[in-house]
Formats: C-alpha cells, sequence, structure tokens
C-alpha cells in the first residue's frame, strides 16, 4: 500500500515516498479523514484551523499566507512572488520568479541547488558540485568539480576551457585563487600565474622558480629562497599611472632566518629582518617593532597610527597607549582596548565579550557570555536612528527585530546561534524544534503566536483576531467592524455567534 503522500504536485517538483509494508490505517480511516475535513472546511470558511494536523493562516510579517500539516512535517508559503514549500528537513522549495530565484535543498546542506537568472550551482557536501551561467562578456561556462580529483569546465569562449585530473595532469583557469594552474603528475611539477607572476615548482614545495612582470626568485625549500620585484608602474581603473612597489625577499632554514625589504618605491618603506625565535625587527617610516624570543614579548611605536605598544608575554600581558589605540589586557582575567572605530572588552574570558564598531552610519554593538550561550547584537543607523537586534540565548530561543520595528520569537534554537540568519537552516530545520513562534508587525499592528506546530494558535491585527487550540476543536473568532459576525466553535460546531459594536476591542 502507498502512502498517502504519492505524488506531489508537478509544479513543486516530483518527490516520491517509498510504499510502507503495512499500512499504518485503514481505507476507512482515510475516507473519515477526508469527509471530517471537508465538512470543517465548509463550516469555517477561509483559513482552516486543526493544529498541528492542518493550519493554515495569513502571514504576519508579510504579503501572503502559510499552510502547515503532520506539525513540522509540510509547510507551504506565499509572501509576494515568493512562493516556498517544504518537508522538513528532507527537502525545501523556494522560488521568486520576480527576481528569477530558485533554491532546492535536499537534508540541508547535503545537498543544494541554486539558481539566480542564469547562475546556478549545484553541491554535495561540497565535494561533487556543478555551476555555470553566462559570464560579463556574454559568453556561458558549465563547471563540474569533484573536489580535489577532477575540475573540469566548458565555455562557449574556447579560451576558457580546462580538465584537470589530479594528480596526473591538468590545466585550470580561476581556480584556487590562481589565474592559471597548469600540472603533470604533481608534485613532480606544476606552474601558476598570478597577476602576471609565474612559478614553476619542481617537486612542491621543495624547488621552485618565479619570473614575469619584473619578479625574478628561486627556492631550495626549507634551505635558501630568495625573491626580488623592481619598481614597476601600473594603470588603475581610471586610466592614471600608480607606482607598484618593489620587494626583496630572502629565507634561510624556514622559518628561522627571514630577511625582507618591501614598499620600495614608496614613502613608506619596511624592513624586516628576523632569526626566529630569537628576535624579530620591523622599521618603517610609519612603524617600529622589536620582538624578543618571538612571540612573546614586543615593543612596538606605531607613528601612523600614534600609539605605543608592549607585549609581554604575548597574548597574556598586552599594554598600548595612545590616540590611536588604547589597551589593558590581562589574560584571562580581563582585556579592554579601543580606538576611534573600534571597541574589544572581556571580562574572565569566555564568560563576557563585548565588541563595538563605530564607522557611521554603523553603530555595531555585540555582547556575548560563553561565546554562544548568550550573545545580543545591535546594528543602529546613526544617520536614521533606526536600530535592528538579536539577542540568542541557547539553546532555548532567538529573538529578532529590524531597523522598522518587526519582531520574531523563536523558543528552542539549538542551531541558530552558530548559524544566524541562514536560510537553509529557518527554512529546513527550524520547524522541528521551534515549539513557540512570536511575530509582530510595527507597520500594520498584526501579531501572532504560535505553541506546538499551532497546538495553539492566535492571530490578531486591528480589523480582528482568531484563536484555535487542541486540533481546531476550540476556534475563537472575533471582527473589530460594526455589524460583523463574531463565532465560537467547539468540536468544529458553532455554538455561538454575536455582532460587534463599532469602536469596541475583544480582549
Amino acid at each position: 500500500m502507498k502512502t498517502i503522500f504519492d505524488n506531489v504536485n508537478a509544479s513543486r517538483g516530483d518527490f516520491f515516498l517509498r510504499p510502507v509494508s503495512r499500512p499504518w490505517f485503514s481505507h476507512q480511516a482515510l475516507v473519515a479523514c477526508c469527509i471530517f475535513f471537508t465538512v470543517s472546511q465548509v463550516l469555517g470558511g477561509t483559513n482552516f484551523s486543526a493544529g498541528p494536523i492542518f493550519d493554515e493562516f495569513p502571514l504576519t510579517l508579510g504579503d501572503g499566507n502559510r499552510t502547515e500539516a503532520a506539525g513540522p512535517l509540510y509547510y507551504s508559503r506565499k509572501d509576494g512572488s515568493e512562493n516556498t514549500w517544504a518537508i522538513p528537513p528532507l527537502y525545501s522549495h523556494d522560488a521568486d520568479p520576480a527576481v528569477e530565484q530558485l533554491e532546492n535543498d535536499y537534508l540541508y546542506p547535503i545537498v543544494t541547488y541554486g539558481r539566480y537568472g542564469s547562475q546556478y550551482r549545484w553541491q554535495f557536501i561540497q565535494i561533487f558540485s556543478a555551476s555555470g551561467g553566462a559570464d560579463p562578456d556574454n559568453s556561458a561556462k558549465n563547471r563540474v568539480t569533484i573536489f580535489p580529483f577532477y575540475f573540469h569546465q566548458h565555455s562557449t569562449n574556447p579560451e576558457k576551457n580546462y580538465t584537470a585530473v589530479v594528480p596526473f595532469y591538468g590545466h585550470l583557469k580561476n581556480r584556487l585563487f590562481r589565474d592559471e594552474i597548469f600540472f603533470v603528475m604533481f608534485p613532480v611539477f606544476g606552474e601558476t600565474r598570478k597577476n602576471g607572476v609565474v612559478t614553476d615548482n619542481y617537486l612542491y614545495p621543495v624547488f621552485d622558480r618565479v619570473h614575469g612582470n619584473g619578479v625574478h626568485g628561486w627556492q631550495v625549500w626549507p634551505l635558501f629562497g630568495t625573491v626580488r620585484k623592481p619598481v614597476t608602474t601600473i594603470t588603475n581603473d581610471f586610466g592614471q599611472a600608480e607606482v607598484s612597489a618593489g620587494y626583496r625577499r630572502h629565507f634561510a632554514l624556514w622559518p628561522i632566518h627571514f630577511w625582507q625589504d618591501n614598499g620600495i618605491g614608496t614613502t613608506n618603506e619596511r624592513k624586516v629582518r628576523a632569526d626566529i625565535p630569537l628576535y624579530v625587527i620591523e622599521r618603517s617610516p610609519m612603524r617600529d617593532s622589536t620582538a624578543v624570543l618571538w612571540p612573546f614579548f614586543e615593543w612596538i611605536n606605531d607613528r601612523g597610527l600614534k600609539y605605543h605598544e608592549w607585549q609581554g608575554p604575548w597574548p597574556f600581558v598586552v599594554v598600548a597607549r595612545g590616540p590611536g589605540k588604547t589597551a589593558t589586557r590581562f589574560f584571562p582575567l580581563f582585556s579592554r582596548a579601543h580606538n576611534n572605530i573600534l571597541e574589544d572588552n572581556f571580562y574572565l574570558w569566555p564568560l563576557y565579550k563585548f565588541h563595538r564598531v563605530h564607522s557611521p552610519p554603523l553603530d555595531r554593538r555585540r555582547t556575548r557570555i560563553l561565546f554562544y550561550l548568550f550573545q545580543n547584537v545591535a546594528d543602529k543607523n546613526t544617520a536614521t536612528g533606526q536600530e535592528q537586534r538579536r539577542v540568542d540565548l541557547w539553546p532555548l530561543f532567538v529573538y529578532h527585530r529590524d531597523f522598522h520595528g518587526d519582531t520574531r520569537l523563536q523558543l528552542i534554537a539549538p542551531v541558530e546561534s552558530m548559524l544566524p540568519d541562514n536560510r537553509g537552516v529557518e527554512r529546513n530545520w527550524s520547524p522541528l524544534w521551534s515549539v513557540w513562534r512570536s511575530q509582530w508587525n510595527a507597520v500594520t499592528g498584526a501579531n501572532s503566536q504560535s505553541l506546538l506546530w499551532n497546538l495553539y494558535r492566535r492571530d490578531a491585527s486591528p480589523e480582528g483576531k482568531k484563536i484555535s487550540a487542541a486540533f481546531g476543536l476550540f476556534q475563537y473568532r472575533a471582527h473589530y467592524e460594526a455589524g460583523a459576525t463574531n463565532t465560537l466553535r467547539l468540536f468544529f460546531i458553532p455554538v455561538a455567534r454575536w455582532h460587534g459594536k463599532a469602536g469596541v476591542v475583544e480582549p
């Protein structure tokens, strides 16, 4: 016998559940349920309520409606042009034709598919993936990856085609933070290009040679290495000539000895000399620092940011003074550090931690207790005075208030604190454990509360309110318009009707 979920409407995708070996209810029970819900729908009118078996209600924070069935195991949602339906946590589908956006999740985040305009991406646990779409030059591409063994891209522009089978042979373009990568029997030989600089690797990472764009160097790692770049001129995005700084860098017995001259040709040439762990010395017109028994003891004189700093032993004791930075740290007892933009404090780390960014128009304050046990994040627009806030008490609740004043409260949130504002988690997992949901629309005045997947639900607005409980066996509806009919239903049967009075709001 097949389950009741034989087929889902084709517009929502084909999704099949395997037949069970033994029916969990009889044909007679199924027919009785259909008759019961049909009669109840007729008696109840629109927005039928029998939660958590079935419930339908208008969105509090949106323009549309939502349908939920079988507790947290099915829901559909329409909000303007966006349509969502899901069988948490197995599958969810979200589409918005107005912006050409589509997302399908299968046991998120195991398998996901997303499309935005012509761009698409499919992935399986971030190992198998396929993506593609149109590029700015109007060429189209399709990319397949089995990380880290196989990389392939096919494009209508032949110059963008590549294939790589690691470690045997391959040629990649604009992958792995490089403009081009070519290898044969890696690590025997590999060649990378970035910003016109070519690095040839032999028995990576032991031997390499660097050349191109004025850069010359080689290394026999970890014994010795050297690279040099002269001062050159480049043209920026505005067609103006700019100086590209030169440098000289050497190492011996990596990571023990370093000798570097950076920023050559600029007003802030920086020299670094190091024999780790004995010392690290940096000198430049803007900053001097000296470290002994690196990284434990260091002295810094930053003339650019205008502060002096003493560290010893780092990271336990840090003292900084000056207009650019003021800090006092005795880890883990306490730390106070601030400048004109940032503030960072803690007491009995990680018991209490506070972080602030003040960069108008943004003013962000974040307070945390024991990492994610409690956190309070407030973002304020200093130009308008509007503020949004998020409060988490793991795993008990998460609370949101946006810049418009709309609020959301969810009780039981074991993942949301670590992955805030993650659409995949909210769509596929949050419905399973959110035993209480409360929302308030600051613009319309509408609000709603739901307990145990609508076993109790209340929807209210300036026009009226609706309360249902115990699978819809108790239902109360009130309308705040003169002459409107208010009803009370018990066991889906109307037991009382009365007309409201003008200006009277039901409790």
